[in-house]
């Protein structure tokens, strides 16, 4: 077995325009001072890394690699989610997703797809010459418009979209697979990968791919009701990075997983930060460590009610103590006997 690494922290809800969180070194100084020991960079956000320079330039990222390690910290992994996000967008979404995008590629679809398919490209590159070998991204999504089945969805509309989302996504994965990084998805509902079976459907419509593996994050199970520790048990051999988010699911006789258009204070279903939510966090650092997960443990923070920078120090904290410390002998070693081969065929009776 292996020991889970950690804590990370994602820093996307922390970057910002104040000190310390304004740029790499000071964020990582700040998060260091916590008690983090890696970081997942946002790779859309240049105050944390230029991607098309650390995709071209080794110096590059060994700058940054500086930076981070200055600190005592390690890169754990860089993110794409919003530049995935806009590898397929539906019509319907068009506007509200160009905010992802820079401005020139606003009101152009094609255009805007083609930006987001070679920045998750650039990131494949990024990845490698930081000494990387896993990264994070969001599917997008095609279908979504039609999770509900009503109006009844038209035969064979699922496997359009899902054939369609893996034609944008082959010559991406096929990149990584190059770059010999593995792309994880984050399964997360607004995207067409948003449960077990979506990313099954994903995986055959790509051939099954071998770079097209699972970021694990049981807030977003919880608020679909399913079932966060059997889809370890299915899924270990493709989890291959792990979100540490909470989250709790309030059902009244009101509201239930739809959310009745609420904002997050009010929706039954609601992130929390980590410990004042409903995952069973021991059950899940457990799981992951039977299965021999050697990755990071990163803390995504996303709650409604708590400040992020209480969020963020529990959350260092919160980690390390779930972090299971994996046993090198038996607890029952004390009691053992030796054997040999002649001893067991006597045991045996044979």
């Amino acid at each position: 077995m292996k020991t889970i690494k950690g804590p990370g922290i994602f820093l996307a809800q922390f970057l910002s325009d104040e000190a310390p969180f304004n740029t790499l070194d000071s964020i990582c100084e700040w998060a260091a001072s916590i008690g983090f020991k890696g970081v997942q960079i946002p790779t859309w956000d240049s105050r944390a890394i230029d991607l098309k320079k650390a995709a071209e330039s080794k110096d590059y990222c060994d700058e940054i690699k500086g930076i981070v390690g200055k600190h005592g910290m390690e890169i754990t992994e860089l993110s794409t989610h919003l530049q995935g996000q806009l590898v397929a967008v539906h019509p319907v979404y068009d506007e509200m997703f160009d905010g992802f995008a820079p401005a020139e590629y606003h009101k152009n679809p094609k255009a805007r797809t083609e930006w987001a398919i070679q920045q998750l490209k650039y990131a494949a590159k990024a990845s490698r010459n930081l000494g990387l070998d896993v990264s994070v991204s969001f599917s997008g999504a095609l279908l979504w418009p039609t999770m509900y089945p009503w109006p009844q969805r038209p035969a064979g509309l699922v496997d359009t979209g899902f054939k369609e989302l893996a034609n944008r996504w082959l010559p991406i994965l096929n990149e990584y697979d190059a770059q010999g990084v593995d792309l994880c998805y984050e399964i997360h509902p607004g995207e067409d990968l948003h449960d077990g079976v979506t990313f099954e459907k994903f995986l055959e419509a790509t051939g099954n791919h071998t770079r097209v593996n699972m970021l694990y994050d049981p807030s977003h199970y919880v608020l679909q009701c399913l079932d966060y520790l059997d889809n370890i048990d299915i899924y270990h051999e493709k989890i291959k990075m792990f979100h540490v988010k909470d989250a709790e699911f309030n059902p009244t006789g009101r509201s239930g997983v739809y959310g009745g258009y609420q904002d997050w204070v009010n929706r039954p279903g609601r992130f929390r930060s980590l410990g004042d939510g409903q995952v069973d966090f021991s059950a899940v650092f457990s799981k992951l460590t039977q299965y021999d997960y050697d990755g990071w443990a990163v803390m995504e923070w996303e709650c409604c009610l708590k400040h992020p920078e209480q969020g963020a120090v529990e959350g260092a904290q919160f980690i390390s103590d779930h972090i299971i410390r994996v046993t090198e002998k038996a607890f029952d070693d004390f009691a053992g006997t030796g054997a040999d081969e002649e001893m067991n065929r006597r045991i045996l009776g044979l």
